[in-house]
């Protein structure tokens, strides 16, 4: 029994479509459950997964809200006692905590939780952060394995305690991309220049991903190559100050939204940017390196599991004059780009395939199995 707050458009969502997608069927039965994606957001399901079963939770969406908790947290039960699993495996936060209080309190076997990014940096305020590791210590001993994308991102949470390392497996996550397009259709469809250099960023334009940074990022960096072209691919609560920068900077800045080609975005561009405070293990940094485009990116989280510093791109503090003097280096050097754009393919395509994700998942269960006594072998 696979429980996620909501399937909408990201890592997370990605994920859990690859293991049901994944996962042998002969040997697993899956059911996905999971809430409400808000108005806000883009439903995966609906725009990418449109073949994956999933049963609706009311209550179970993002916001923390005890009478649709209590409503989503009984619904878990009844569904729980009805399909008796032998594994219930939880994702995200709060799909976490009401799925494994209700894993317990129904005595399912084995319960699983995956960390799919950094809790405990950046996403909540300090108050409410205290009360989430608070709540994730008491959690975590009840579950037979913990999962988090990274191994820095465990680090963080041992260290926190929530968990013993020993419940931990630290399990990247798997990805793929479409074909990309040439760089003159990629550009043409995306309304950039044909020539010149392109800077891309894509993700959500929330606090936690510092669209104010990557602005900052732009300016310095337009003010030596005005060349230069930056297109931003993302929604979010925090697009306006993506809006604001467009109209100031003109053509240097195009912002296309939420596009599901991202493929087409980074196969128009040199280099792509992250600028956030804290990440888990971001996808958008692998998919762009499976099109063989190198990355600047903060040094935060797991980034630097996915970004081999001055091999497939180049790691900074979270400070925008380093970060715009990392995009100028590429800029000015394509040779450097080539190289480590190539390098960055084969890095990405080989440890962050959705094959190796499923693989490792069914390692996991595997060992759970053996170790209850439902599998010998």
């Amino acid at each position: 029994m696979r429980i996620i707050a909501r399937m909408n458009v990201g890592g997370p969502a990605r994920q859990v479509s690859g293991l049901m997608r994944g996962l042998d069927q002969n040997r697993f039965e899956q059911r996905l459950y999971t809430g409400q994606v808000g108005d806000d957001e883009t439903d995966h399901l609906a725009l990418s997964a449109p073949d994956i079963e999933a049963r609706f939770v009311p209550g179970l969406g993002r916001s923390v809200r005890p009478l649709a908790d209590a409503e989503a947290f009984a619904v878990l039960l009844r569904e729980m006692r009805a399909f008796r699993p032998h594994i219930v495996h939880t994702h995200t936060a709060k799909a976490g905590a009401l799925g494994r209080l209700a894993a317990v309190a129904t005595r399912v076997p084995a319960i699983v939780h995956t960390f799919h990014g950094h809790l405990l940096q950046g996403s909540f305020s300090a108050g409410r952060t205290r009360v989430i590791a608070a709540v994730e210590r008491l959690l975590a001993r009840s579950a037979d394995r913990l999962l988090s994308v990274g191994a820095q991102v465990r680090d963080d949470l041992v260290a926190a305690g929530i968990g013993r390392a020993d419940q931990y497996t630290v399990m990247p996550p798997g990805t793929f991309v479409g074909t990309p397009p040439g760089r003159e259709e990629a550009r043409r469809a995306l309304g950039l220049p044909a020539r010149g250099p392109v800077v891309s960023f894509v993700g959500r334009l929330t606090a936690v991903k510092r669209p104010d940074r990557l602005v900052e990022v732009a300016r310095i960096v337009l003010d030596k190559r005005p060349d230069a072209r930056f297109v931003v691919c993302g929604e979010g609560d925090l697009l306006d100050v993506v809006r604001e920068a467009e109209a100031e900077l003109g053509g240097a800045l195009t912002l296309v939204g939420f596009r599901p080609d991202v493929e087409t975005v980074y196969a128009a561009s040199d280099v792509t940017l992250l600028t956030s405070d804290t990440e888990g293990m971001p996808l958008s940094l692998i998919e762009a390196g499976m099109v063989g485009v190198p990355a600047v990116a903060t040094r935060v989280g797991s980034v630097s599991e996915v970004v081999v510093d001055g091999r497939t791109g180049l790691l900074a503090d979270t400070a925008a004059p380093e970060l715009a003097g990392h995009v100028l280096q590429f800029l000015d050097d394509p040779a450097l780009c080539d190289a480590m754009g190539a390098a960055a393919k084969e890095w990405t395509t080989t440890r962050f395939g959705v094959a190796r994700l499923v693989a490792d998942t069914e390692t996991v269960y595997t060992e759970i199995a053996r170790a209850r006594g439902w599998r010998s072998a």
